[in-house]
């Protein structure tokens, strides 16, 4: 049997399971058809989270806020569950592929950890139009520089960083990749990423993945691969502190995060034949979309 066959059956299993289970013991209203969209809507996240290396927070934030109208904490510690079960099911599928730089990696994930908590606690304060009108500012911000410059030269990026610590990788598929960053940058951005990520509940891949491409260099597939490694351990630290302060759905998580488990593994599969551009501004129009939402909403 085919692994991707396999996949789908344990899917098909666990799903149906979920559907039927979770709106029981749910600790926030679910009916049935709600269950089998949470999940459905989970797979598309944890697909397209995976390819671009974003989690999917930025997705599933405006949904919670604009469909479920929960409020801006719930939203944010729901999604930080998601994201985390996406990206560390995502990281697997990018090991298996040897796409991730993990000492990059871990570096700045460490440094993602501090500001990670004390964004949790940031979001406590953000009012319901504050919190739309921050959000949707800065994903229009994200998305505008995107759509104007979505990877960067390769020529200009070996000429522009010839210092720095050099990394070089051989992903499954037999593609080389060589680059060169600074690793203090890359920790101070991490810093300031993990801050605003978890005040917002998107995980911070929005702003890891262009800021890796444009600002340390990284090729863009191994920037995406390595923007959900450093996603699995900010998510799941920002999660745990919005647990603490308890503002996660159970119901919710639960159902998105069956989805967004087996997207995850569609996901990686499908950026094996996608380029880096195609990817990233198909990423900036859905970041436009969202954004012009939440700022409708907070004017």
């Amino acid at each position: 049997m085919k692994p991707l066959t396999r996949t789908s059956i344990v899917f098909g299993i666990v799903a149906a399971l979920g559907i039927w289970l979770i709106p029981r013991v749910s600790d926030y209203p679910i009916d049935r058809l709600d269950a089998v969209m949470l999940v459905a809507f989970g797979l598309v996240v944890g697909a397209y989270g995976t390819i671009i290396g974003a989690g999917g927070g930025f997705l599933i934030v405006p949904v919670l806020l604009l469909v479920w109208d929960l409020p801006p904490a719930q939203a944010a510690g729901t999604s930080l569950v998601v994201v985390f079960l996406n990206a560390a099911a995502g990281s697997i599928a990018n090991a298996r592929h040897k796409r991730i730089d993990f000492k990059s990696g871990l570096w700045f994930a460490g440094a993602t950890l501090p500001g990670a908590v004390a964004g949790a606690f940031l979001a406590e304060f953000f009012s319901g139009r504050a919190f739309a009108a921050t959000f949707g500012t800065v994903m229009l911000l994200v998305a505008l520089l995107l759509l104007w410059k979505p990877v960067r030269s390769e020529r200009r990026q070996a000429s522009e960083n010839s210092r720095g610590t050099v990394r070089e990788m051989t992903d499954s598929a037999g593609n080389s990749f060589r680059w060169s960053f600074s690793l203090p940058a890359g920790m101070a951005i991490s810093f300031g990423i993990g801050f605003l990520s978890s005040a917002l509940g998107i995980g911070g891949g929005i702003f890891h993945v262009p800021a890796m491409i444009h600002v340390l260099f990284f090729p863009a597939v191994i920037a995406t691969a390595t923007s959900q490694f450093i996603l699995a351990f900010s998510s799941l630290v920002g999660g745990v502190t919005h647990l603490s302060l308890g503002n996660v759905l159970f119901g919710p998580a639960a159902l998105m995060g069956i989805g967004v488990v087996a997207g995850a593994q569609v996901g990686s599969t499908m950026a094996k034949t996608l380029r880096g551009s195609v990817v990233v501004r198909l990423l900036s129009l859905a970041l436009i979309v969202v954004a012009v939402r939440l700022l409708l909403r907070a004017l």
